[in-house]
């Protein structure tokens, strides 16, 4: 009786988790959406692999989501739901790639299992821009429209990192070493201007109308 309950005490303490909020502000402490941010433990022995397909799609002439976030060796599938053809290439070290989309043709899903940033173009809309962003843990998330995000995280110590491909910012500089339960909220100014939007959208949607 003692030995078991001293193994579920032990369980018990594992599983425990805390509610960690991070919000990203610009140098004119403004929002700013749609910035990865992920939580490598620095004890990595046990990590949960996501195996769920993810999606970068193309719509209206737009990579769909602009920033798609991965854990490292997740498949990404790459449909087409404009009716028109689209030719998705990344000459990024991370990974680089060649596909030939057609609305009426299913492209075999990719494997992602180099770390980092993968710009995506099209060969035929050269005005189409993406990102994919692959991090070695499954803590991740991107900020919403007021630059939060929140995610629950197991008790531990943590190296917290932000990426976006228009933060000017020394990424090492942005980075924090967290333990928790110590700490819940975490707010992150940038002490640069944004680098400028190459992409000139027609249609601002709200995931890339807090930027400026």
């Amino acid at each position: 009786m003692n030995r078991f309950l001293i193994v579920f005490l032990l369980v018990s303490h594992v599983v425990q988790s805390k509610e960690i909020s991070v919000s990203l502000l610009t140098k004119s402490d403004q929002e700013l959406a749609n910035v990865v941010v992920y939580f490598t433990p620095k004890q990595k022995q046990g990590l949960a692999q996501t195996h769920e397909m993810a999606i970068m799609d193309q719509v209206d002439t737009q990579f769909s989501p602009h920033i798609l976030a991965i854990q490292k060796d997740t498949q990404v599938r790459f449909p087409n739901s404009d009716s028109i053809k689209h030719h998705v290439y990344s000459f990024s070290p991370a990974k680089t790639f060649e596909l030939q989309l057609y609305k009426e043709l299913q492209a075999d899903p990719l494997l992602f299992s180099n770390l980092g940033s993968v710009e995506l173009g099209c060969n035929i809309h050269d005005w189409m821009l993406g990102y994919i962003f692959v991090v070695d843990t499954p803590y991740f998330g991107k900020t919403d429209i007021k630059g939060n995000l929140t995610l629950d995280l197991p008790d531990g110590e943590y190296q917290l990192d932000v990426w976006h491909p228009r933060i000017k910012d020394k990424l090492s500089s942005l980075s924090r070493q967290l333990t928790l339960p110590r700490e819940s909220e975490i707010k992150i100014n940038l002490k640069s201007a944004l680098l400028p939007d190459v992409n000139q959208y027609e249609n601002v949607s709200d995931e890339f109308s807090d930027y400026e």
